[in-house]
């Protein structure tokens, strides 16, 4: 049976706020709720844009750093990924929240990918989680845009990533 692979993706945020209710007429407790931004898909090799790779891995820093190559990914079982010829649609990254100071991700210094714009950088602190929904953005992963750096004052932070390819 050949591989296949799809992503749900739910993004749902609720925010309630409480009014004062002197300020709101006939109401005793007048509430907003905000949710109308929430994001929900399912991308696959038959959608738009399309999913038919993934990786999810662990990423241990080594004296504050590493490298992430879209290219050379370890996937589940430890089967080989290369993203070669796609494009990231889904980058979730989440800071394990025992590392003791925030990890910044950020475009490669050789080779840099570039999905994400040229000074493309996100700080995440421990017990953080970034999830990033840019379809199609960027160029086609290749050997001049692969990497992800990844630094630390946390000289052995970990990081939990889950990538999806197109």
């Amino acid at each position: 049976m050949a591989e296949t692979n799809a992503v749900t993706l739910s993004l749902i945020t609720t925010v309630t706020q409480v009014l004062d209710a002197t300020a709101t007429p006939g109401a005793t407790t007048p509430r907003v709720t905000h949710n109308g931004f929430n994001t929900s898909t399912t991308l696959n090799a038959t959608s738009t844009p399309a999913v038919t790779k993934s990786a999810t891995f662990t990423q241990a820093l080594t004296a504050g750093a590493a490298t992430v190559d879209l290219t050379t990914l370890t996937g589940t079982n430890g089967a080989a990924v290369t993203g070669a010829g796609l494009r990231v649609q889904v980058l979730k990254i989440r800071s394990k929240s025992a590392n003791t100071a925030a990890v910044t991700v950020a475009i490669g210094a050789s080779d840099g990918y570039d999905g994400y714009g040229s000074a493309f950088s996100v700080d995440i602190p421990a017990g953080g989680t970034v999830v990033l929904y840019a379809p199609e953005c960027g160029t086609d992963i290749g050997a001049a845009n692969k990497t992800l750096d990844l630094t630390s004052s946390d000289v052995d932070a970990i990081l939990e990533f889950q990538i999806a390819m197109g």
